[in-house]
């Protein structure tokens, strides 16, 4: 079991530094790894290249925008703990223990979904639907970067 969770935190380690050379690369060449260590880096970096937005707009935008990044920890916190049991039971899982970390993690998924609804709504009414529909996609394309790094070095339930 220490073997496996040394592994998956060195991968995820790995996963995280940025090479030197990743930083003279266009973004369309960036791998994941890469991505993430960009995210992870600068985030509102990545946000602020992306949305473009005036200076009314960003004014606006940013408050929403800490609001609905300090709001999604609560969720992605109970994922992570849901995920880092699964990686320690390794092959002690029961299935009752399964299943209540399945429903960790399903239920931790909802209530970002709800949080993702809820913050759309409210970049609505301080954006157009264009910038906050891409506000929503920069967003899930780093979430998705993020959840993909993480998922390469969690094993699958024995």
């Amino acid at each position: 079991m220490k073997n496996l969770m040394h592994t998956a935190v060195l991968a995820l380690g790995l996963a995280l530094g940025l090479p030197a050379s990743a930083q003279d690369k266009p973004q369309s060449q960036l791998t994941s790894a890469e991505w993430l260590a960009r995210i992870q880096t600068d985030k509102r970096a990545i946000v602020t290249k992306g949305m473009n937005l005036t200076p009314e707009e960003a004014k606006k935008f940013w408050p929403l925008y800490e609001q609905f990044q300090k709001d999604l920890e609560v969720p992605q916190r109970a994922h992570t703990r849901a995920v880092l049991d699964f990686v320690a039971a390794e092959k002690n899982m029961t299935d009752a223990n399964a299943k209540r970390l399945a429903e960790e993690v399903l239920n931790a998924n909802v209530a970002e979904a709800q949080l993702q609804q809820k913050h759309f709504k409210q970049l609505l009414k301080v954006l157009p639907a264009s910038k906050a529909a891409r506000y929503m996609q920069i967003e899930g394309k780093m979430q998705a970067v993020q959840r993909y790094e993480a998922a390469m070095v969690i094993p699958l339930v024995p």
